[in-house]
């Protein structure tokens, strides 16, 4: 791993090299390494389980395997607690043992992939990861606020561990050649995705982060105010970029929701924002536990979900402009 680049990623010019315990000498997996999952709440735990652990004849494994679950996400989100029983016989039925602690399932892998769907629990969570010292994934959204948003990047530097978070729709491939390039600079964009509301969490943490990770994924970072209206139904916000850059994000609240967008660039213009799958970011996971290296700044994200903070901020003040650097 790189030295310098480790230590860009977690902020601190401080840390020392760390290099992930399951490689061999020459950067390479001894064995399959083991994957443990924090949360049977959402359905992400069971997709990407099924992904990481296939093994068809004639083709070789990951190099990784999902052994260990602890189930318990949500306690109070109905549509979140009454998935665990399922997905516990789901798991099981794909060899995975069931803990009965995080504590537990921490003696057993080497990394983790926290999926509790409640982002109220996350930084609790992830603590006792970190205390462990094992790299970890955090699923959408990364938190249920943008203070423990930032403390869980805090507490990751403090413990010399690696973290990241993004949602699915980041690595989908046409998505992809846009931030990297396929139209020249992006010059703007406009994405839209579902953004169910959720009583617990800020508007668009909850879903309407979808389609504002593919709006971040194009333009990058450098917003500097965000502006929303909202209804019932549907809302638009716009964000103003450094340099006079605009991107908006539309959330759709109907029965006949959609991921897309559409990006503007010096060379062109190009879809974005589609639905593509979950095998994309599976892969990008699987690459972060083997080098330590994490694709997503925490600057990005944190800026991210400031994005999504001065929404709720702009929606009580009626649409007034909203400063991200202020609430960062």
């Amino acid at each position: 791993m790189n030295r310098r680049k480790f230590q860009q990623v977690l902020g601190s010019a401080s840390l020392p090299l760390v290099i992930p315990s399951f490689l061999s000498s020459r950067g390479e997996l001894e064995e399959d390494v083991r994957i443990g999952i924090i949360g049977l709440d959402t359905s992400h735990a069971i997709a990407f389980t099924k992904i990481i652990n296939q093994r068809e004849e004639g083709k070789p494994g990951t190099g990784f395997m999902v052994t260990h679950a602890y189930p318990q996400g949500s306690r109070d989100i109905e549509s979140s607690v009454s998935r665990i029983p399922g997905y516990i016989e789901d798991i099981k039925k794909l060899g995975v043992q069931i803990t009965d602690s995080i504590g537990d399932l921490l003696d057993e892998v080497e990394v983790v992939l926290l999926e509790t769907n409640d982002g109220r629990l996350h930084l609790e969570q992830a603590i006792e990861v970190f205390e462990a010292g094992k790299p970890v994934f955090i699923d959408k959204p990364i938190a249920a606020s943008l203070d423990d948003t930032k403390m869980i990047f805090k507490e990751a530097a403090k413990h010399n561990v690696p973290v990241w978070s993004a949602s699915s729709l980041r690595y989908s491939p046409s998505t992809q050649e846009v931030a990297n390039g396929k139209i020249g600079d992006v010059l703007g964009a406009d994405t839209y995705s579902p953004a169910k509301l959720e009583k617990t969490h800020p508007d668009l943490y909850w879903y309407g982060i979808h389609g504002v990770e593919s709006l971040y994924t194009v333009m990058g970072t450098g917003c500097q105010q965000v502006h929303r209206i909202f209804h019932e139904n549907m809302e638009v916000v716009t964000g103003e970029w450094e340099g006079g850059r605009i991107g908006t994000f539309r959330g759709l609240r109907t029965e006949k929701a959609g991921y897309g967008g559409v990006a503007f660039g010096t060379e062109g213009i190009a879809p974005v924002g589609a639905y593509e799958g979950y095998e994309h970011l599976v892969w990008e996971i699987l690459k972060f536990f083997k080098s330590g290296q994490v694709p997503v700044s925490p600057a990005e994200t944190i800026e991210l979900f400031a994005f999504m903070s001065a929404a709720d901020e702009s929606r009580k003040m009626g649409g007034r402009p909203v400063s991200v650097k202020d609430l960062i």
